[in-house]
């Protein structure tokens, strides 16, 4: 069973007990949660190894927050850090910390990052463009629309939200910048359905896709992938494993690719671990999951 976690920050764990089982936490080992959430992946290595310590990562303040207070009966044996995942690599070698025996991150959004409608990130509620992660740092979703010239933007949303469509919907966005009509998610969202139509395809509505690749855009999230999966060969010691989700193909690709390298990487399974038909039944969120875990191969 979870813990409850702190007001304001509803998230279930994904893939809990698959990670636990993929890690094998033990007591004296160091372990590293790189997108640490509510704090559920972190709980749960906790709980497994009582003599483990872990540090703990997250670029979302309110994350930090949450799983502070969720994690703070472990005491000294966690340690958490507001940054991002990208910088886990910087961060452990500047606390003269050795490679770490096992490392989880979860790279989707949170369901409190989707559901707090100032977050910007959803269409379902009327919030700011912002769609930042860090709201400390970097550009907005609406500055970042701004700048962009069209065929910029139809770039964007082509790329990181494999939208066909891309071209029709980046000149209706930038028709409602230049007409002073583009202030907030539902402007985005009346903007892509000007472009494509209301019909949802797949059950999938069709600002979907736009408002996804402009969230990895502004958050450069598989910038961070690719600097977290070069780094992993030295953050993880020997006979340490790494164990990564994905929601969508976009990251879930190049986590494939990285730990096809047998020179360096021992997968755990050949196909990616999946939720249980319990698991999605009762999160839904869980149904896109994918977990591929690889264990560093001895020099």
């Amino acid at each position: 069973m979870e813990r409850p976690l702190v007001e304001g920050f509803h998230h279930l764990t994904v893939l809990r007990d698959e990670v636990v089982r993929a890690l094998e936490p033990r007591s004296g080992g160091v372990y590293v949660d790189a997108t640490v959430g509510g704090g559920g992946h972190a709980e749960a290595l906790l709980e497994a190894a009582p003599g483990a310590r872990l540090v703990a990562f997250d670029r979302d303040e309110r994350a930090v927050e949450a799983s502070r207070e969720r994690l703070a009966r472990f005491g000294e044996r966690v340690t958490i850090v507001h940054g991002r995942f990208g910088d886990v690599a910087q961060w452990l070698a500047s606390a003269e910390l050795p490679a770490v025996d096992g490392l989880v991150a979860d790279l989707g959004v949170s369901s409190p990052q989707l559901d707090d409608a100032t977050r910007g990130m959803s269409f379902r509620s009327e919030g700011p463009l912002d769609m930042r992660m860090d709201t400390r740092e970097g550009e907005t979703a609406l500055e970042l629309i701004a700048r962009l010239e069209v065929d910029e933007l139809a770039d964007v949303i082509y790329q990181l939200g494999e939208e066909r469509r891309s071209r029709r919907i980046a000149r209706c966005i930038h028709q409602a910048l230049e007409a002073d009509q583009l202030t907030t998610t539902l402007d985005l969202r009346r903007a892509v359905v000007r472009a494509v139509g209301p019909a949802r395809i797949g059950g999938v509505d069709p600002a979907t896709r736009t408002f996804q690749a402009l969230r990895i855009a502004v958050n450069r999230e598989l910038d961070e992938l690719t600097t977290l999966l070069a780094a992993l060969p030295t953050v993880i010691a020997p006979g340490g494993v790494a164990a990564l989700i994905s929601f969508h193909s976009l990251e879930d690709r190049p986590v494939k690719r990285a730990f096809v390298d047998r020179d360096t990487w021992e997968r755990l399974s050949k196909k990616p671990v999946l939720a249980s038909l319990e698991e999605a039944a009762a999160n839904p969120r869980s149904r896109s999951a994918k977990l591929r875990a690889a264990r560093r191969v001895s020099a």
